[in-house]
């Protein structure tokens, strides 16, 4: 994801209101690596900018994912994630915490069985437990 500074640009270029609630979001979103839900991005701007409506959080999330500056993904959390990380990557979600990290994969997997399909895109979500959680369970 661009620069806050240069989804100011982006935005005024698109014809899209920049407003201080929306540059505050281009702040929290700028390097955040957690994969916010809107709700939980809803609650740091509000720590920050008390009254900034949920409404003005899922519209700059769309109108951001559809300038491609971020992607919305689902994990099986129940709350789509916003991830600002537009690279090729898939998604490791702890089904301990909830907490959700980014998978790099250096080689397309063999697909068998499907002799005659060309994959043109792929979300992969794998699940398990993040070595805290892990470690919880081994003190218990």
């Amino acid at each position: 994801m661009r620069s806050p500074e240069e989804l100011t640009v982006a935005f005024r270029s698109a014809g899209l209101k920049v407003t201080p609630q929306r540059q505050l979001l281009f702040r929290l979103l700028h390097d955040n690596s957690s994969h916010p839900t809107a709700d939980s991005l809803h609650s740091a701007a509000t720590a920050v900018m008390p009254g900034i409506s949920l409404r003005t959080v899922y519209q700059t999330l769309t109108d951001l994912a559809e300038m491609g500056e971020l992607q919305s993904i689902e994990v099986g959390s129940g709350s789509l994630r916003f991830d600002p990380n537009v690279s090729d990557h898939h998604h490791a979600v702890c089904d301990g915490c909830g907490d959700v990290h980014d998978v790099y994969v250096s080689k397309a997997p063999v697909l068998r069985g499907l002799d005659d399909f060309s994959v043109s895109d792929a979300h992969i979500v794998y699940r398990g437990q993040c070595g805290a959680c892990s470690a919880l369970v081994a003190t218990k």
